[in-house]
């Protein structure tokens, strides 16, 4: 499994916090999605952000849901799309 099972937004590049120095890959910190209550083990990856977890199923569905409720999204929000999903075809 990759290191970046979890990644923490907000945190400083290249500094390592207490629960990140973790060589081994047996020990894990158990990181919960606030939204579905899965383990970071238990799903691809896990965004933690101030007080706040989101998985990436969970993420997906939410940017499903509101793409589909918007029905288009706005310009910049199809810009970075473009530019995610052309990075991720190559």
């Amino acid at each position: 499994m990759s290191e970046d099972k979890v990644v923490k937004l907000g945190a400083k590049r290249g500094g390592h916090h207490k629960e990140e120095q973790h060589d081994s890959g047996d020990e894990q910190e158990l990181v919960y999605c606030s939204f579905c209550k899965r383990p970071n083990t238990q799903v691809l990856k896990m965004v933690q952000g101030p007080g706040v977890n989101i998985c990436s199923e969970c993420a997906m569905i939410a940017v499903q849901y509101l793409i589909l409720n918007d029905r288009m999204p706005s310009a910049e929000a199809q810009q970075i799309l473009d530019a995610f999903w052309g990075k991720a075809r190559r």
